[in-house]
């Protein structure tokens, strides 16, 4: 997260920490962007209005212990690190101070308080910053994407899991702790993913194992479906099973957006990952969102940098635009 003294830096100034950031890069330069993720590394150049120049990519490998990847992503991005006065990393996780821990241990193990924006600065000589990969993508949104004009936004990845970010009065909400917007685990009645009984209410259970990729995957293949994509798709083509699988997980996001926008005043919400960027399925919550107050139903639009978007906003992040912004 960046420094926010005002004091300008030199671009050839020894690797710094994510507190303590360039505070603009040159006009027009370019930045570097690292996507680590449980699937794949990805690099990109990309320039200070958003745009991804080059890109290239590799295997997470296995075991994806911090040190093989922290090594693997190195090796993949030093053929652009030449190029440019900064770094962004957009990783999974609970990301704080530049540091990261694993919310998912069976991907990534052994990732406990791993000081990610120093050992890449270190590998690649260049200032790092460091953000979660939803977070990320949020700034990304928010700055290039289908968040801009907005000071009270929101985007939703619903994909493996559902992940979230959030801009408030046109800043990236940043927790101290790491686990802001963390719009997967909060509470809905749990039908398919384990949850606990709570009197007078139920079972509830995180929002993520009734709604996400792979909660619908499960319930696809219960059903006889296969997997999400052919759940989704009978869903599209009117088959009244899937539509109420993927109804009750679409009501369940609608539920959760109508009550960020209570809470927090976010008037727009852009919907990314496998799922969330399917015309059907984001239909389907808003017209589940109709059900709601008018006051609390904020705009539902697509992302518009699709998979890019962590990476764009982690190089935005890391080259300035987020002075200023940091809520630790």
């Amino acid at each position: 997260m960046s420094d926010q003294s005002g004091s300008a830096r030199s671009l050839t100034a020894s690797p710094l920490l994510d507190s303590a950031l360039l505070d603009t890069a040159l006009p027009g330069a370019s930045l570097l962007a690292l996507d680590i993720g449980g699937t794949s590394l990805r690099a990109a150049l990309v320039t200070a209005d958003g745009r991804v120049l080059e890109r290239l990519e590799a295997r997470t490998p296995r075991p994806a212990t911090p040190d093989a990847v922290l090594a693997a992503v190195t090796e993949l991005a030093a053929p652009l690190a030449g190029q440019v006065g900064a770094v962004g990393v957009a990783c999974a996780g609970a990301v704080a101070g530049g540091r990261v821990t694993a919310t998912a241990a069976h991907t990534f193990p052994g990732w406990t308080d791993v000081p990610l924006a120093q050992r890449v600065a270190s590998g690649l000589g260049l200032p790092c910053a460091a953000l979660n990969d939803a977070r990320a993508a949020a700034w990304g949104e928010a700055q290039a994407g289908a968040g801009r004009g907005v000071n009270e936004f929101m985007f939703v990845t619903v994909s493996t899991g559902v992940g979230a970010g959030l801009v408030l009065g046109g800043q990236l909400h940043l927790a101290g702790n790491g686990l802001d917007a963390e719009l997967g685990f909060v509470s809905v009645p749990a039908a398919w993913g384990p949850g606990a009984a709570v009197p007078g209410l139920g079972r509830l259970g995180p929002l993520e194992f009734e709604s996400s990729g792979t909660a619908l995957g499960a319930q696809a293949a219960a059903l006889g479906f296969g997997d999400a994509r052919a759940l989704c798709d009978a869903a599209d083509a009117g088959d009244a099973r899937a539509l109420e699988v993927t109804g009750r997980a679409a009501a369940l996001l609608a539920w959760k957006c109508a009550d960020v926008a209570a809470l927090l005043g976010v008037t727009r919400v852009a919907f990314g990952g496998s799922v969330g960027l399917r015309a059907g399925f984001l239909g389907q919550v808003r017209a589940a969102l109709g059900a709601f107050p008018e006051r609390y139903r904020p705009e539902l639009v697509h992302a518009a940098l699709g998979a890019d978007a962590g990476l764009i906003g982690a190089a935005l992040w890391a080259g300035g635009s987020g002075e200023g912004a940091a809520q630790r």
